[in-house]
């Protein structure tokens, strides 16, 4: 399977901050999507971070309060590790395994072209096993759906 897989089901739009926006800012698109992480880009075509819930909490163990209204771009993650369509999904599940993340953005010729979730291949991996199982019990009963 393929990222290509999940973004068939899942799409492609992506959700992004600009850098300049403040942390309030974010917190509300987070919020308003409903969403762990967002892109941050100027263009929403160009990644130039990503920061997640668990950024901001860093951030504001460290420097309080005030971080709220600093700009998004203190506290992103700007060294952002992307995947292209083709990526194969046990490579990625891998990927944000060790490097310890959950949204990985997926870019092909410089462009931003859709966001996966640790949660997206959860899911993805769930609805595969449910096929699977499904398939092996009409073969052992003999009945079709």
């Amino acid at each position: 399977m393929r990222i290509s897989d999940i973004l068939r089901v899942k799409g492609e739009k992506v959700v992004t901050v600009s850098p300049e926006a403040d942390v309030t800012e974010l917190l509300a698109v987070l919020a308003e999507h409903k969403i762990g992480a967002v892109i941050v880009s100027r263009d929403g075509d160009r990644v130039e971070g990503i920061v997640s819930e668990r950024d901001i909490v860093r951030a504001l163990a460290a420097r309080g309060a005030t971080v709220l209204t600093e700009p998004v771009a203190a506290i992103q993650t700007s060294d952002v590790r992307s995947v292209t369509r083709d990526a194969v999904l046990d490579e990625v599940e891998r990927l944000m395994t060790e490097r310890r993340f959950r949204h990985v953005p997926v870019i092909e010729e410089g462009s931003l072209r859709g966001v996966v979730s640790i949660g997206d291949v959860v899911k993805f991996r769930i609805d595969e096993l449910e096929h699977e199982r499904s398939s092996l019990e009409e073969y052992i009963t003999g009945e079709r759906a």
